[in-house]
């Protein structure tokens, strides 16, 4: 049930209001102009042309009034009902259904002095209930230079939201990471606590979350680690324009923005933060230029504290 088809009464209220005994003044061809803005359904239109109509016919005000209250009335009534069939469809949808997502892949190779390959993808997908959104993440990284194997990083995450209010949420946190270069063959993470959109407009958005959390680090060596900790993150979305986005967590058009994560306990600092710029090619492809850091303030020996990685990958959205 669409829009346009909800807000057809709309039509023939208006026919009915012209048609009347108690409006004689409007003309013909100015009363045709007004069928026609009405026929396009678009508000903005169909204000200018009644302003305009009623600025040249004084005296058929009343009705160019009636006219666009009609119009305006059944748009009310038809917005209600479509966002009354959104929420059944919403809530009976089942759960494998109303999931949403992205998948992204890249892949470089160079020769010469240096022989190296490599692979990036992720897949993220996101499930919007009424109260609840689900989110869940993918991503690996893998290089090989001169036939040893330089990079390998596996990651995995899945972020259950309950909505409080229409800013304040509760969320939880499920990880699991592995990169053996940075000294461990797995990290895991349970987390819990609130958050809050900074800000929600349709073409910026900011939203942080704290709460208590639980690492389990798994080195190299064979030894373990049992940590509670804090976590603080962050979210941003900047769509610059039309096909340009920027953000701290990945899209789907051309935009900006990013994704921060910070655990702190009482031996190390964790941060990952993702940033990209996102330029949209048609409805579903785009290309991402990515730059992500990953820092820790008390590395395994023989590990660095910070890695980083920039990326440019093809994104398809469904």
């Amino acid at each position: 049930m669409t829009l346009v088809r909800l807000i057809a009464p709309a039509i023939a209220l208006a026919s009915a209001a012209a048609e009347s005994p108690a409006f004689a003044e409007l003309p013909a061809p100015v009363r045709a102009m007004v069928d026609a803005a009405i026929e396009t359904g678009d508000p903005d239109k169909i204000a200018a042309v009644i302003e305009i109509a009623r600025s040249t016919n004084p005296d058929a005000a009343e009705e160019l009034n009636a006219l666009h209250e009609a119009f305006k009335n059944s748009r009310a009534e038809a917005e209600r009902l479509a966002a009354a069939e959104e929420e059944r469809r919403i809530r009976e949808a089942g759960l494998l259904t109303n999931w949403s997502g992205e998948g992204q892949i890249g892949a470089f190779q160079s020769s010469g002095n240096t022989e190296s390959i490599g692979l990036t993808a992720a897949l993220a997908l996101t499930r919007k209930g009424i109260d609840w959104t689900h989110k869940m993440k993918l991503s690996a990284d893998y290089q090989r230079t001169d036939g040893e194997t330089s990079r390998k990083q596996w990651l995995a995450s899945y972020e259950p939201r309950y909505q409080l209010s229409p800013r304040g949420f509760t969320y939880g946190l499920a990880q699991f990471e592995s990169n053996r270069f940075q000294g461990f063959n797995g990290r895991y993470a349970l987390s819990g606590g609130l958050g809050w959109k900074v800000l929600d407009d349709s073409d910026i958005g900011l939203s942080i979350k704290v709460g208590p959390a639980y690492r389990r680090t798994e080195f190299v060596d064979g030894t373990t680690d049992n940590n509670l900790a804090a976590l603080f993150g962050l979210d941003f979305d900047w769509q610059l324009a039309d096909k340009i986005k920027l953000t701290n967590d990945t899209s789907a058009t051309t935009e900006g923005g990013g994704q921060a994560l910070v655990f702190v306990d009482s031996e190390n600092i964790s941060l990952t933060a993702l940033t990209g710029i996102e330029a949209k090619l048609n409805s579903s492809l785009s290309t991402r230029l990515s730059y992500s850091v990953d820092y820790n303030s008390n590395p395994p020996d023989g590990s660095v504290k910070t890695d980083t990685l920039a990326r440019f990958t093809l994104v398809y959205g469904f």
